[in-house]
C-alpha cells in the first residue's frame, strides 16, 4: 500500500478531542498572558508545574514571576520581546523555584507573542506551552559567562561611540566600523524611510563584492511596497533573518537576482524604531552562513535600538542645523554695499547653543538723500521667535528709512510697530542696557522689545546723526589704535513705549577714525560686565593703528572667542553683531597730525552734557600718566563750556585734539560759539561769584587765547603731556 493511500483526512472534532489527552499524556501545560488583565491563565498541568494547586486558575503576574529563577525570568522576557518584535516563536527554558529559592524543576516554554499594532513591538498577549525537562537539566540555561560579558562590553562601547556622534554621518560611520564579537558582517547598510520609499543612506563593505555601480544604484532606492526584505521590514516593523541564499531566494524570489552578485550567505534586516515610529532599516550581510541564535539576535537587536536612538537624535540636530542655516541665509543682511569715501565691514557670530540663531542684527541702508544709514540692534531672546521678530523689525526699519525720515522719526515709528506685535509665549530675557530699571517696571514682563542704534552718515563730511534706543553707545577707534566710547542721548528700547522720544546726537567721524557699533555679546561674553568688556577691547586695539577694517573686525572677534576669555555656557553666551566704518585719512599721519580728536556740540538747553564732555576728554587722555594734568584739562574745559552756555545765546562746539609722539604729546582744546563778543581777563574781587574762568586758564594752561571763527569766536588752550620745566631763578 502506498504512502498516499495510508493518509486519510481526520475529522476536526476528533483532533480536538485528542489534543487535551496528548497534552496530559506528555505532561504539557497551556497558559496565556493578557496585557489588559496583567495576569496569567493556567490550565491544571501548567499550574502544577509552577508549584500551584493542580487546577485551572488565573493568577497575577507577580505570582508567576515569583515561581521562576530571577536570572531565567529576565532572559525569558528578552526572548519574548524579540519574539514579539520579529513575529515568530520563542523557546526558552527556566528554573522553577519555591518560596525559599530552591530549584524544583526546569521547564521548557514555547511561546507565540502577539504584537499590539498600536504599540510597535509590544505584545498584547502571549500563548504558550510548558513542559518539564529531565532533572539532569536543572542547571541554568546554557549561556557562556564569557560570551555574555564580551557582548555586554561590546554594547557599552557601541553605546558610548554612538552617544558621542554629533551628526548622522558620524553615526553611520560608527556603525560601519563595528567589529562584533564572534561574527563579523561583510557589509552593513542603513536604509532611511522617506515617504513611500526607503533609500540607502550608508553602505559599508568590509569584504568587497563584485557589485557594479549600476547594480548598486538599482537597489539604492526602493518603493515601500517592493518585494524586498528591507521594504517588508520598513512596512511591518518586524525583523527578517535569512540564513542562506536558498532561504532568501525562496522567500523573496523577485529580489534575489539583484542580490546574487554580492556573494553573501546570510542576511539580517532589523527595523530602526523609536517611540513606535520606524525610521528605517539596518541590514547586515555575512559571507558565511549564520545561525542567528537567540544570543546573536539579541546582540543585533540591541545594536539596532542604539542605532535608532542615535539616528533620531542626530536627525533632529541635522534638521536644526539646516533650519539654522536657512534662517541665517534668509535673515542675514544683503552683502554690505560699498560706500564712496568710506571703508566698511561687518561680522555676525551666532551663539553656540540651541538653533544658533538669535535676535542680533545689523544693516546698511542707502538713503534717498544720498547718505546711508547704519543700523545695529538686539531683539530679546536667542531662539526662532527672536529671529522672526528681528526679521520683521529689520524690514520695518528699512521701510521707514527709505521713506526719508530722520533718525529720531525712524526709531519712533519702529517702536510703535514693534509694540503692535503679539507677545504671547515670549519670556523676558533681562532689562535693556543703559536704562533706569524703574522706567521699565511699568511694562509687562512678556512685552517684546529690542535695543537699536540708528545712524545717518554723510560720507563727504563724516557727519553722524545718531539716535539710540536702549542700545550700547558707539565707540571710536582713533588713528593711533585707542578706543574711545562716544556717549549719546537715547530713549527706551523699541516696543516698550509707543510714544517715546529718541533724541539725536551729532558726531563727526574724522579722517583716520573708525566707528565701532556692536551688540553686548562682544563685551559681555565670558561673564564680563560692560566696563570689563570695553577694557578688553581697548587692550586688543592697542598697536592696531593703520590696520584694515577687516583685520580689525577679525581681531575683535578673536579677542572675544579666544582661550583667555572665561568660558561661557547657557545664557552667559550671546550672539555678536559688529559693524565697523572708517573714514580714510586724507594725508599721511606724522607727529604733528592729531592722533585723537573729539568733536561735540552742546546746545543751550543741554547744559547737563558738560559732564559728558569732561568724560570724553578724560577718555581722550586715558593713557596720560599725570592725573593732575588730566584733571586740569577737564577743569579748563568745564570753565570754557560753561562760559559759552552762560554768556551767549548759541550752542557750544567742542574740538579737542591730541597730537605728537607718546610722552611728548600736546592737547589742544577749542570751544567755539556764534557770539562775536570777546572775553576779557579780569581781576575779580574776593567776594565775586564769576569772572575767574580766564584766570584759571591763564594760570594753568601752557598756552591759551581767543581766535575769531567766522561770525563768532573760539577760546582755546593747550596742555603738554609733561609740564614744561620752569627755569630756576638767579
Amino acid at each position: 500500500m502506498g504512502t498516499e493511500e495510508a493518509v486519510h483526512e481526520a475529522p476536526e472534532d476528533e483532533l480536538d478531542d485528542g489534543l487535551d489527552d496528548a497534552l496530559r499524556a506528555t505532561r504539557t501545560g497551556r497558559w496565556r498572558w493578557d496585557s489588559t488583565a496583567g495576569g496569567y491563565t493556567l490550565d491544571a498541568v501548567a499550574a502544577k508545574l509552577l508549584g500551584l494547586p493542580p487546577r485551572p486558575a488565573t493568577v497575577p503576574e507577580a505570582v508567576v514571576r515569583g515561581r521562576f529563577h530571577a536570572e531565567d525570568y529576565i532572559a525569558g522576557q528578552r526572548s519574548l520581546a524579540f519574539s514579539a518584535a520579529e513575529g515568530g516563536l520563542a523557546e526558552t527554558q527556566m528554573r522553577v523555584v519555591d518560596a525559599q529559592g530552591t530549584v524544583l524543576r526546569t521547564v521548557r516554554l514555547r511561546v507565540q507573542a502577539i504584537a499590539d499594532g498600536q504599540r510597535s513591538g509590544q505584545p498584547s498577549h502571549m500563548l504558550g506551552l510548558m513542559c518539564e525537562l529531565p532533572s539532569r537539566d536543572h542547571a541554568p540555561p546554557p549561556e557562556s559567562t564569557t560570551w555574555r560579558r564580551a557582548h555586554e562590553a561590546f554594547l557599552l562601547d557601541t553605546s558610548r561611540a554612538l552617544s558621542e556622534a554629533e551628526t548622522t554621518r558620524d553615526v553611520l560611520r560608527v556603525v560601519g566600523g563595528l567589529a562584533m564579537p564572534d561574527f563579523q558582517p561583510a557589509a552593513i547598510s542603513v536604509y532611511g524611510r522617506e515617504g513611500n520609499e526607503i533609500r540607502v543612506t550608508e553602505y559599508v563593505e568590509s569584504v568587497p563584492s563584485n557589485y557594479s555601480p549600476e547594480q548598486r544604484r538599482a537597489v539604492a532606492t526602493l518603493p515601500l511596497d517592493a518585494p524586498f526584505p528591507a521594504a517588508q521590514v520598513a512596512r511591518t516593523g518586524r525583523a527578517v533573518y535569512l540564513h542562506s541564499p536558498e532561504e532568501y531566494a525562496e522567500r523573496f524570489p523577485e529580489a534575489w537576482p539583484s542580490i546574487t552578485p554580492f556573494g553573501r550567505q546570510s542576511w539580517a534586516y532589523l527595523p530602526l524604531v523609536v517611540a513606535g515610529r520606524t525610521l528605517g532599516v539596518w541590514m547586515t550581510a555575512f559571507t558565511e552562513p549564520a545561525a542567528f541564535t537567540f544570543e546573536e539576535r539579541a546582540l543585533l537587536t540591541g545594536i539596532a535600538r542604539l542605532l535608532a536612538q542615535a539616528l533620531a537624535r542626530t536627525f533632529l540636530h541635522d534638521t536644526e542645523r539646516q533650519l539654522t542655516a536657512d534662517l541665517q541665509h534668509t535673515m542675514r543682511p544683503a552683502p554690505t554695499p560699498e560706500v564712496p569715501g568710506m571703508d566698511i565691514t561687518a561680522r555676525y557670530v551666532p551663539t553656540g547653543a540651541g538653533l544658533k540663531v538669535g535676535g542680533d542684527w545689523y544693516d546698511v541702508i542707502p538713503l534717498p538723500s544720498g547718505r546711508f544709514a547704519l543700523v545695529i540692534g538686539d531683539v530679546q531672546g536667542h531662539d526662532v521667535r527672536a529671529a522672526a521678530t528681528m526679521a520683521q523689525l529689520r524690514i520695518a526699519l528699512r521701510a521707514y528709512a527709505s521713506e526719508g525720515h530722520r533718525p529720531d522719526a525712524v526709531l519712533a515709528r519702529a517702536s510703535r510697530f514693534l509694540a503692535t506685535l503679539p507677545a504671547e509665549g515670549i519670556e523676558a530675557s533681562g532689562h535693556p542696557a543703559d536704562e533706569d530699571d524703574d522706567a521699565t517696571e511699568r511694562f509687562s514682563s512678556d512685552q517684546r522689545f529690542a535695543t537699536c542704534l540708528y545712524i545717518e552718515a554723510d560720507p563727504p563730511s563724516g557727519t553722524l546723526d545718531i539716535a539710540r534706543a536702549g542700545h550700547l553707545d558707539p565707540a571710536m577707534i582713533m588713528p593711533d589704535g585707542s578706543l574711545l566710547t562716544r556717549p549719546t542721548a537715547g530713549g527706551l528700547p523699541l516696543g516698550l513705549d509707543p510714544d517715546g522720544d529718541y533724541p539725536t546726537t551729532r558726531l563727526v567721524l574724522q579722517p583716520g577714525e573708525t566707528l565701532l557699533l556692536c551688540t553686548d555679546g562682544l563685551l559681555e561674553t565670558g561673564r564680563r560686565d560692560l566696563d570689563e568688556g570695553w577694557a578688553r577691547l581697548r587692550e586688543a586695539m592697542a598697536g592696531q593703528a593703520g590696520e584694515p577694517v577687516t583685520e580689525l573686525a577679525d581681531t575683535l572677534i578673536d579677542t572675544v572667542r579666544s582661550g583667555d576669555a572665561a568660558p561661557a555656557t547657557g545664557d552667559e553666551e550671546d550672539d555678536i553683531a559688529l559693524l565697523l566704518l572708517r573714514r580714510p585719512a586724507t594725508q599721511r599721519l606724522d607727529a604733528t597730525t592729531p592722533a585723537r580728536r573729539v568733536v561735540l556740540t552742546i546746545a543751550q538747553t543741554e547744559s547737563a552734557r558738560v559732564a559728558e564732555a569732561r568724560g570724553q576728554l578724560e577718555a581722550l587722555l586715558h593713557d596720560w600718566a599725570d592725573e593732575e594734568r588730566v584733571f586740569g584739562a577737564t577743569l579748563l574745559l568745564s570753565e570754557a563750556l560753561t562760559n559759552v552756555l552762560t554768556h551767549t545765546d548759541g550752542d557750544a562746539v567742542l574740538v579737542a585734539e591730541l597730537s605728537g609722539p607718546p610722552g611728548d604729546r600736546r592737547l589742544r582744546v577749542e570751544v567755539a560759539d556764534a557770539s562775536d563778543e570777546l572775553p576779557h581777563l579780569r581781576d575779580p574781587g574776593e567776594l565775586a561769584s564769576t569772572g575767574r574762568g580766564l584766570v584759571l586758564m591763564d594760570s594753568y594752561a601752557d598756552d591759551w587765547g581767543v581766535a575769531p571763527r567766522g561770525s563768532g569766536k573760539a577760546i582755546w588752550f593747550e596742555l603738554a603731556e609733561i609740564p614744561p620745566v620752569t627755569p630756576a631763578g638767579p
